[in-house]
């Protein structure tokens, strides 16, 4: 493309390929068709149509937390507000993405005439300020300062880890313009020298003889320190936990890994190893109703050395700003220096109770398919290339405390729990890496909210492996309140010809119902051997059958 072609547009699409981004998702409209014609032009990012704007949305957020950046493009009112619960999503649960409005030109916005997907009262701003409140940067582009403002919102999505909002009017996006002439900056310096200085200090004189252990979660994934966080636990050789949120962050196959926190829904062993840790080091942990039972933790803040995004603190003294990086390297230098002083006495693993002994599927059996045998078969069957999503009912809660393989990726969205959300999410990660198989574990009820996307898997010949959970209805909810009302039931729906009326031909798929234990492994047998389709398992159990975990989060709820 010459100079004299290159436009506004393709500078934000240029910038969004230098950030790392080679798919963008998206529904067309009217008012972006023309800027679509650049996005399908361009070198390095592909268009990928999605069935819905929620869904392109959901899939970006995917995108988001595989690629660390994530994109996709509406139209201006009626396609932005069908989207805004993704971003919402985006923005609780600190995913990278940005939305991409087209909107009427400047001029017709001028005129305050009745314009199509307006409220028709001449404001064109009111779906931007709805934005503002589930985004950390937004901008409305004009021409003259179109760059900057791209350059901005940008840098502010990447260094937040939170979504970034743009409209771009329909003529600002064909003004001319130049070439971004250096790299875009977004690793702003954070970590006062004074403070870093302080915190070690502090730790030096905490942790020595006291037990010690690690609690990780999600915040460590999205400020993309987690091989710095496994780094640091080999070398420890210190107890550590996640929670839920953060789930194959660390290493789930070593040895020194105890399991997952839950407060008071934890196994018996990772909660003594954890509240009962003298000095317990807490990274990027964020505690919510769903990941610890009605927050019903038991930890003591005089024990407690915590690291956030931009603050550290030890016993309760703060110590700010600290990058949660920068707080890491001192944790990992302070630990190992005290590890080989007096012999390795200087810090103190905490002594864990021996986790019970793995409960390996014995010989499946020909009755009927339970939760606990279901998420103990699948758990085993994993692969460590795997990118597994659970929506947020039975499946999350199922398989949460088994055991991933090392070097899995789990998605979840415990903090914002849209259901139907995973469906089009782990599109948008396997789309993010091809090289892994993505597995997606979904009920029917979350399901029937966006099983459209359906389509775009078999377009882009995405070989998922999809685990539908057939178990009449809104199960969790159930589970919370109502069990035998009206309103937590669902039309039964034919899954076995979901795959056909998506557009899958007979050759690019297989469907396997399983409703006993025996069923659900030779399922996950025939989906290993044919790692080149999509594979449609409908895994049907019982009603009222729900996970322990979800029990004790229910019960939890209910108070």
């Amino acid at each position: 493309m010459s100079e004299n072609t290159y436009t506004i547009g393709d500078y934000l699409l240029d910038r969004l390929a230098e950030l790392g981004l080679t798919e963008m998702f998206g529904v067309p409209g009217d008012f972006n068709l023309h800027f679509l014609d650049h996005v399908v032009d361009h070198d390095t990012i592909r268009w990928v149509g999605s069935a819905n704007e929620l869904n392109a949305g959901y899939s970006a957020d995917g995108y988001g937390r595989i690629r660390g950046i994530g994109a996709f493009l509406t139209t201006y009112g009626v396609g932005e507000l069908s989207a805004i619960n993704a971003l919402a999503g985006s923005y609780a649960e600190s995913v990278p993405v940005v939305q991409i409005v087209g909107a009427p030109p400047k001029e017709t916005q001028a005129s305050g005439r009745k314009i199509h997907h307006s409220l028709g009262d001449g404001d064109f701003k009111h779906f931007l300020r709805m934005a503002q409140e589930v985004t950390c940067a937004h901008a409305d582009l004009d021409a003259a300062t179109a760059t900057w403002e791209i350059d901005r919102v940008l840098r502010e999505v990447v260094f937040r880890r939170k979504p970034g909002y743009l409209m771009l009017a329909h003529d600002v996006a064909q003004v001319p313009a130049y070439r971004p002439s250096a790299l875009l900056q977004t690793d702003l310096p954070v970590t006062t020298p004074g403070a870093e200085e302080a915190f070690e200090d502090a730790l030096r004189r905490f942790l020595p003889g006291r037990r010690t252990a690690v609690l990780a979660d999600l915040l460590v994934h999205r400020l993309g320190a987690a091989d710095r966080l496994n780094s640091f636990l080999k070398s420890a050789e210190l107890p550590f936990a996640t929670l839920a949120w953060g789930k194959t962050l660390v290493d789930e196959s070593d040895e020194n890994f105890v399991g997952i926190y839950a407060g008071a829904a934890s196994q018996q062993h990772v909660r003594e190893a954890i509240e009962g840790a003298e000095a317990l080091i807490t990274l990027g942990v964020e505690y919510t109703d769903n990941t610890t039972a009605g927050f019903s933790m038991d930890l003591q803040p005089a024990n407690l050395v915590e690291i956030s995004r931009f603050e550290a603190r030890v016993a309760g003294e703060v110590f700010t700003p600290i990058s949660l990086e920068a707080a890491l390297e001192v944790i990992d230098r302070v630990v190992a220096e005290l590890r080989s002083a007096d012999g390795g006495q200087a810090v103190v693993p905490m002594p864990a109770s021996e986790a019970p002994a793995a409960q390996l599927p014995g010989e499946p059996g020909e009755g009927p398919l339970g939760q606990n045998a279901l998420w103990e078969i699948l758990a085993t069957q994993l692969e460590s290339a795997n990118i597994v999503a659970a929506d947020q009912g039975t499946s999350y809660f199922g398989m949460a405390t088994h055991r991933f393989p090392a070097k899995s990726t789990f998605i979840g969205q415990p903090m914002w729990g849209s259901i139907g959300y995973t469906l089009p999410a782990i599109l948008g990660a396997g789309l993010a890496d091809r090289s892994r198989r993505p597995v997606l574990l979904i009920g029917d009820g979350s399901a029937q909210l966006t099983i459209q996307e359906l389509g775009v898997f078999v377009r882009e010949k995405l070989p998922a492996v999809v685990v539908l959970v057939n178990n009449d209805g809104y199960t969790v909810e159930r589970a919370i309140h109502g069990p035998d009302q009206p309103y937590n039931d669902i039309a039964p729906w034919r899954w076995e010809l979901a795959p056909q009326f998506f557009g899958a031909g007979e050759e690019d798929y297989i469907y396997r119902r399983a409703a006993t234990e025996a069923e659900l492994l030779q399922a996950c047998r025939d989906a290993m051997a044919h790692r080149e389709k999509l594979v449609f398992i409908e895994a049907v159990t019982g009603r009222d059958d729900i996970p322990q975990l979800l029990q004790d989060v229910a019960d939890a709820l209910k108070k």
